[in-house]
């Protein structure tokens, strides 16, 4: 990858990526406040929702907080702490791998459950899919990474993607040089999720962000009723 290239994607994108988050974020609560929900079809083949709905969630809570915990704590906290580079790189494989594989799981039940069922794929905006899908093919790379994880089990690639995280937050112009020679799966996987931060306030995932305080009383509800007789 050339660097103007590797510059554009990694030394600029995730600013256009985390502003249009936050912004358009900002923009859609206020001018779509009924809208901000996750469009639940809970009334349509509910076990399947359930089952892979928390497979999915737990899966996904436990990958999201690790990245952010893992790529945004200063390395200097987890020397000082005694933690090696290397233990760090496998606790993460183990424990990102595990929760990965639940979310992936949830994520393809969730899929499938939209796909198959004509009443669901009706009822969902093109949206609702691309969205699942998009999150599905990131957790895919990321499990794809921890074979190449492994190869590196001194944790300096991990200490690599830290640096340029925290590069981005602290606005080193150089970050990007940091993932300049990256494996192409690391690169696909801190692309696709630039993206999905991109898309983010567009989709239904901006439901997050008003739970679990916020969204107790946001403006706007839903009534669900069962139909008598059943």
């Amino acid at each position: 990858m050339s660097d103007w290239i590797n510059t554009l994607v990694f030394g600029i994108y995730p600013y256009v990526a985390l502003t249009v988050l936050a912004v358009g974020s900002m923009i859609r609560y206020d001018r779509e406040p009924y809208g901000w929900r996750s469009g639940s079809s809970q009334l349509l083949r509910r076990k399947q929702l359930m089952m892979g709905s928390v497979l999915f969630h737990a899966g996904v809570l436990i990958v999201f907080f690790g990245h952010v915990v893992g790529l945004l704590t200063p390395i200097q906290i987890f020397d000082w702490m005694g933690v090696s580079h290397s233990f760090k790189q496998i606790m993460a494989i183990v424990v990102g791998g595990v929760a990965g594989a639940f979310a992936l799981l949830g994520g393809l039940i969730l899929l499938h459950r939209r796909l198959s069922d004509a009443r669901i794929r009706t009822t969902s905006s093109f949206g609702d899919i691309a969205i699942l899908g998009l999150l599905n093919v990131q957790l895919m790379l990321g499990l794809a990474t921890i074979l190449v994880s492994m190869q590196h089990l001194d944790g300096e690639e991990m200490v690599r993607f830290m640096s340029w995280a925290q590069g981005i937050f602290t606005f080193q112009g150089d970050a990007a040089s940091y993932v300049a020679n990256a494996h192409w799966l690391f690169r696909a996987h801190l692309f696709l999720g630039l993206t999905i931060f991109l898309v983010f306030p567009f989709t239904r995932l901006v439901h997050m962000l008003s739970a679990p305080v916020r969204y107790l009383w946001r403006p706007g509800y839903q009534i669900v009723r069962k139909r008598q007789g059943t």
